[in-house]
């Protein structure tokens, strides 16, 4: 009997022992899913910077598209290309799936223009305060840096928001000057010409290291503190 109990317990110790074993694979296991999860977030919120959304409209149609009306709301979503939308709080870069939301448009008293509510998806470019964006140096002043944002949006870094305590501007050579005037070669510009608007203007130089603001490649990641909407003319 004795015998018997022995080896009883000596299979719940290799057991006991398995389990043991067996539990730092599914710690491991579950610190890759936290990770995975916060890759996840991560790319979620960069992703926040362009949205798809479904918006409608009422719309005035001109009597040329009276025979097509949709051509005409094409048309007129057309014109709504890269101007920012206070409705839609951003830059509109597409549309698609225009659908009318009535079978039928109406004429009010003698105006021939044809009165439809339409929605449509809208691809727009709307980041908002608090996020990070990367944006490369345009030009450099001793007020602002001037950043292009996926080379079409323009941003702008006043001299209030640099560090001027660790920042200096070193202002760019003259017009005048033969040797970097106007007729100088830029053989140093790069091929949408920040470069050269960066060193013609001067540069934001770091006062213990020496780099310049953008480093060689000219990006800065920035955080969006507020936008202005242009005025639609």
């Amino acid at each position: 009997m004795s015998q018997i109990v022995e080896k009883k317990a000596k299979k719940r110790k290799h057991a006991a022992a398995d389990i043991d074993e067996a539990e730092p694979s599914t710690k491991r296991h579950k610190k890759e899913k936290d990770r995975s999860k916060k890759r996840d977030k991560g790319k979620g919120k960069a992703s926040e910077e362009f949205r798809v959304v479904r918006a409608s409209m009422h719309i005035s149609i001109p009597p040329v598209f009276s025979n097509s009306l949709r051509s005409g709301a094409e048309e007129m979503l057309d014109s709504l290309l890269m101007r920012y939308i206070p409705a839609l709080h951003g830059v509109v870069l597409a549309h698609d799936n225009l659908e009318f939301l009535s079978s039928t448009a109406t004429l009010k008293a003698d105006c021939p223009f044809a009165n439809c509510q339409i929605a449509f998806d809208a691809t727009v470019w709307s980041p908002h305060i608090g996020m990070k964006l990367v944006g490369k140096v345009n030009l450099c002043s001793p007020d602002h840096v001037a950043l292009l944002v996926h080379r079409t949006f323009n941003v702008s870094i006043p001299r209030h928001h640099i560090p001027t305590d660790q920042w200096e501007f070193e202002y760019g050579p003259a017009d005048n000057d033969p040797e970097f005037g106007a007729d100088a070669p830029q053989d140093g510009a790069n091929s949408d010409g920040g470069t050269a608007n960066m060193e013609r203007g001067g540069r934001w130089v770091h006062g213990v290291t020496a780099a310049t603001l953008g480093g060689d490649d000219g990006y800065i990641e920035f955080t969006v503190v507020g936008y202005v909407a242009p005025s639609q003319s």
